[in-house]
Order: C-alpha cells, then structure tokens, then sequence
C-alpha cells in the first residue's frame, strides 16, 4: 500500500539514526541535540528576515524541512514548544527588548520552553484559570498551579497566563508572563506518570515565584489576546509534519496485520483502508488551510480530525495483534518500570489525544458558536 510519502534526503536521515544509535536520548542528550541543530542553523526558519532566527525559509520550505526531519527517524524535538508556540507569539505580539532577550537563545537551541496553561480546575476552561500574579516592586509575585505542562522538569522558562487583576472574571484581568524556572523554594515541578509508564507531563507549583515586569507580553492585562493567538500557531506546518509521523504508525499497524494475518478478515481491511484515505483527506485539508489566518474553525476542525484519527488507530493496532497486544516485551515486576512496544504504546498515549490541546467537548463548542453562530454556551463565574 503507498501512503503517498517518500524520502530523498538520505544524509539528514543517516545523520539522525547515527546520533539516536550514539545516545541514550536522556535530557541532556536532547539538549546536546537542540545545540546541533541550532548550531546547522534549522531552528527559527520560519521567523523572517529580523535576525532573530538562521535561516529564512518560505512556507513550502518550511514545510519540506518539517515532514523530512519526522520522515527521516530524527529525535523527537524538545525545543518545539519555544520554536513554534512562544517565537511567533513574540514576534507578534512582543517588544524588542523581549524579542533581542529570547529569540536568540531558542534559534541557538540554548534555552527550552514549557506552556503555562492549564489548571486542575481549568483545563479546557482556559479563561478560568485562578493562578494569581501580584505587582511587587519591578516585578510579580505569582501563586498557583498548572497541570499537564510538557517538558516543565527539562524547561529554562515557562509562559504563564495568570490574573494579573484581583477580582477579575472570564478573560479579563489576565497576563501573559515569561517566568524562569530555576527558582527554588518557590517553583516545584512534580512529573506525573502516566498510563505509558513515562512522564513527559508535570504539575508545577508556584510559590512567590517570580516575574520581571519587562517580561509580560502584550502588556497588563493583554494576556487573553496574546494566549489565543498562541493557540492559532498550534496548526500548520507542525500539522503536516504529525502527519508525516501518523502514516509511519499506519505503516507499523499494516505490517502487524499483514503479520497476524487479520488482514484476511474484511472488517479489518475496510478499516487500515479508512484510516489511510482519512489520513490523505487531514492532510489535504492542512494544506487547504496552510498560512490562512481569520478562520475561527479551522483549528478545531483540524484538532478534532487529528485525535479521533489517532485514536481509532490506536484501537486498530491491537485488534490486529489479538491476544498478543497484551503481553509486553519484556518481563517486568512492580518494582521496576513496565516496558511498551511501538503499538502499546501508541494504544495507550492516544486515549488523551480527545482531551489536551482543547478537548473535543471544547472543539465543538468553538465551531458552533464562533462558525455556525449558534447561542452561546452558558459561562459559570469563576
């Protein structure tokens, strides 16, 4: 079966696989790895022509170097959150102080990012969020909690919605803040394990941690404007690039079938066959929509697509397997970490995919009342 994807750029692929085969892909190796690439000059590409990044790369390029570096097998990236969420919001919404002071450093691969977003009680919620950041002197005292933040126990700096306004209700009184991470005593980061048995996700308490005010985006006050266009930067070229992935695992879930042999059953057929023509449609649909802007639907549409797509695959890959799919490869006792194969693992991690990001409920609710112009959804006070 041709997925529709092919690969001429053996070099970068021979260069990653020799570099994956070196190293143990621990923390430090991915920041020996974010160093190499901003060294190349491949982070920042997309940023223009300000001096802020390395190269200057059209869409299409950009577009080319994302699904060849996902095609190629290279590391999973542990810089993508300052690259492709925090660098277009600066260069949208920052001054030039702020841009001089954290461009540079993340086009060189030197400082990594988390996202300070949700909270135990607002999560998809994300205008209830109550974690609070006082004028102190030249600065903030901010106190609070966020949960489900990627990579915070790897992170150099965070950006954090807070209230910036007490008494402050919905969207309004909210402050977009680049808070650094290496504050002891007053931020804790607490990995949570999860069914995958890793913990790329985290709690992180804020204990009178510490903001400078030069490092507020936006201005005071301006964080719910600068946070939602953040979440618009979330589509687009590292949507096409996840595609690339999401055809490697459909790759993986055929030959597990053809393997099995469930792929005599027709049922089974009919579904590797929906899963890859779903899979042509998001991804001409990505390209549909690549570079749009003022389309209020397009990333829920797109979020939607995505996680359900990954979901169902999920599900297919341990339908194929049959009884197999619940045994590990390898031996494991309470006391040590349970080990997952490519398919169980993607069994497993998927079940969220409907939940971060926006969940589906949430997606929903965005394309009926900011596209259909359907009654608003009743908002309790927070």
């Amino acid at each position: 079966m041709d997925f529709g994807f092919t690969s001429e750029d053996d070099s970068f692929r021979a260069e990653a696989r020799e570099w994956l085969a070196a190293h143990a892909g621990g923390a430090e190796d991915r920041r020996t790895w974010e160093r190499t690439l901003g060294k190349a000059g491949w982070i920042g590409i997309g940023w223009g022509q300000d001096g802020y990044g390395n190269r200057c790369a059209t869409l299409t390029q950009q577009v080319a170097w994302a699904e060849e570096y996902t095609r190629s097998g290279a590391p999973p990236r542990s810089g993508h959150i300052g690259e492709n969420l925090l660098a277009p919001t600066l260069l949208a919404h920052g001054t030039d102080e702020q841009k001089t002071r954290f461009l540079p450093p993340v086009a060189a691969g030197e400082e990594l990012w988390c996202q300070g977003y949700s909270e135990p009680d607002a999560g998809s919620d994300l205008a209830g969020v109550r974690t609070a950041a006082v004028r102190e002197g030249a600065g903030y005292r901010i106190t609070g909690q966020k949960i489900w933040t990627s990579l915070a126990h790897e992170a150099d700096w965070c950006f954090v919605l807070a209230r910036t306004e007490a008494g402050s209700h919905r969207h309004h009184g909210l402050s977009f803040l680049l808070v650094p991470m290496d504050q002891p005593g007053r931020i804790e980061v607490r990995p949570i394990r999860q069914l995958t048995g890793t913990s790329e996700f985290n709690e992180v308490f804020f204990d009178g941690a510490r903001a400078r005010a030069e490092h507020v985006v936006g201005g005071e006050g301006g964080g719910w404007k600068v946070a939602m266009s953040l979440l618009g930067f979330e589509r687009g070229v590292s949507t096409l690039a996840q595609q690339i992935g999401f055809a490697q695992e459909l790759g993986q879930v055929v030959r597990a079938a053809l393997a099995t042999g469930a792929v005599a059953d027709p049922v089974v057929r009919e579904r590797l066959v929906r899963q890859w023509a779903e899979l042509r449609a998001m991804r001409w649909n990505a390209l549909r929509t690549l570079g749009r802007s003022g389309d209020a639907g397009a990333p829920s549409v797109a979020k939607l697509l995505w996680g359900g797509w990954h979901q169902r695959l999920g599900e297919l890959a341990m339908l194929v397997r049959g009884a197999e799919a619940a045994v590990g490869p390898a031996r494991w006792s309470a006391a040590e970490p349970y080990q997952l194969d490519a398919l169980q693992h993607l069994f497993l991690f998927s079940r969220a995919d409907t939940i971060y990001g926006g969940s589906d409920q949430v997606q929903r609710t965005i394309i009926a009342e900011r596209v259909l112009g359907l009654p608003r959804e009743p908002k309790g006070v927070v």
